[in-house]
């Protein structure tokens, strides 16, 4: 792939965190939905633009891998690109690295294209080719 991952930045807030003073082991996930809704909106279209259209792209599957602490106030950057693009399905992988460059998370989740009846449908055609620059294995 010659293009750069997408990049979303966030910085950890209180209510992120346990009282240890780590981001609570789920609010990962959040973090990964924020990222991929960025990554829809900077092609053009938003998650809730393509349900209006009467598509949804629920996550079926997700591994996350925990490598290091993400703490209260660190800026952290999501850094997410596709593994697969095609026919019904969309996977993504993503890593978190904080402002240090140290890895905090690594993450792959599994979509699939839908209707609002959540029976597969094919991945619309102008997705599709938007999405190509972003795929590698």
């Amino acid at each position: 792939m010659d293009q750069s991952p997408f990049r979303y930045v966030h910085r950890v807030t209180y209510t992120d965190c346990t009282v240890g003073n780590h981001i609570y082991y789920s609010r990962y996930l959040d973090l990964l939905e924020a990222a991929r809704g960025e990554f829809f909106r900077h092609l053009g279209t938003t998650f809730l633009q393509w349900q209006e259209q009467g598509i949804i792209f629920p996550v079926v599957e997700c591994h996350l891998r925990y490598k290091a602490p993400a703490r209260y106030d660190d800026v952290l950057t999501i850094e997410l690109w596709l593994t697969t693009a095609e026919r019904i399905r969309l996977d993504f992988a993503s890593r978190i690295l904080n402002q240090s460059g140290t890895l905090i998370l690594e993450a792959e989740t599994r979509h699939v294209c839908t209707g609002l009846d959540e029976k597969p449908k094919r991945l619309p055609e102008e997705l599709a080719k938007l999405l190509q620059p972003w795929v590698r294995a």
